[in-house]
């Protein structure tokens, strides 16, 4: 027998589904992945989430979530999706050599950080280049870093590494941020760090050490290039939503985010999607944790009308 919803990927929009869906007693099956928690897993001091006036840290908050859903009765798994069919009802979702159905479905797989796409970039990727400020920033302790990106969280990243590395050189690609103002006059007013505008990274020095020596930086106002000695690089430069699983399967927007509408509402009547999977636009924790709420609440009120329609 199929279950009533399944809910795909883990983070603030899933967890926060998981609560309302298990409140209404729709017993959710949260394939929650492998590492769980989302981005937020990686972030130290969430300052902005309403009610923690002196903020929290980003795994402890995604903990809660996780628990407060397990108290409601959801039934938490921590595999990864491998595969989804939304081509006949009960939908079907599979993580390994497990296969279950269920009438309504919720994806919440989030998105991962952009990378470069450059060789070097790849090679020398855990080996001085990193895109988690909080996972590896330790690590360059009274060295230089150089933080690829222009947006808050190049600013926050930037802050971050500042605390352990003797130097933080802003790589911005153009003449000017869109980092809000806040963060960028913290960084600013940081002695360690400084900014460096209008450059591209056309390399990652080092492949052949094993480790970030420098990067080969281009003007991209001249052409000209030149090398900026550093041990390590962190990219800052924005977010690719986790859609692979479902390219033709689901409508995506011309930037690659699935297409939703009335809010949480896919291509598929009965198919769901909440938070930075299909927010392009804010990507905030607490957005997202919105979406969930909101997805959860369309997917009950799908399954009642589906059940009425049955009865």
């Amino acid at each position: 027998m199929a279950r009533n919803l399944i809910i795909i990927g883990s983070g603030p929009a899933g967890y926060t589904a998981a609560v309302y869906a298990a409140r209404a007693e729709l017993k959710p099956l949260v394939f929650e992945g492998t590492t769980y928690g989302g981005q937020l897993m990686t972030t130290t001091d969430v300052e902005n989430w309403p009610g923690y006036a002196k903020g929290i840290m980003g795994p402890e908050l995604m903990e809660q979530m996780r628990e407060q859903a397990k108290r409601f009765g959801a039934e938490l798994v921590s595999e990864n999706v491998t595969a989804v069919d939304f081509s006949s009802r009960p939908f079907k979702v599979t993580a390994g050599s497990r296969t279950e159905e269920a009438d309504a479905v919720i994806v919440s797989t989030g998105a991962s950080h952009r990378r470069l796409g450059l060789e070097s970039e790849s090679k020398l990727f855990g080996k001085g280049v990193s895109a988690c400020a909080t996972c590896d920033a330790f690590f360059f302790k009274d060295k230089v870093v150089a933080v690829v990106g222009g947006g808050d969280s190049a600013m926050e990243e930037a802050t971050f590494i500042s605390r352990f590395a003797s130097k933080v050189v802003i790589l911005v690609r153009t003449e000017k941020l869109r980092a809000s103002k806040i963060m960028t006059a913290r960084c600013q007013a940081n002695p360690k760090v400084e900014f460096v505008y209008n450059v591209e990274v056309v390399e990652v020095l080092g492949v052949e050490q094993g480790h970030v020596t420098g990067l080969k930086l281009k003007d991209t106002r001249t052409g000209e290039t030149r090398d900026l000695p550093c041990d390590g690089m962190f990219l800052a430069i924005g977010l690719m939503p986790s859609v692979d699983l479902f390219k033709g399967k689901l409508e995506l927007d011309e930037r690659g985010y699935i297409k939703t509408k009335n809010v949480s509402e896919t291509s598929v009547p009965g198919v769901f999607a909440a938070g930075d999977v299909q927010d392009w636009k804010y990507r905030q924790a607490v957005t997202a944790a919105g979406s969930g709420c909101a997805a959860a609440l369309d997917a009950q009120r799908y399954l009642e009308k589906m059940h009425e329609g049955k009865g």
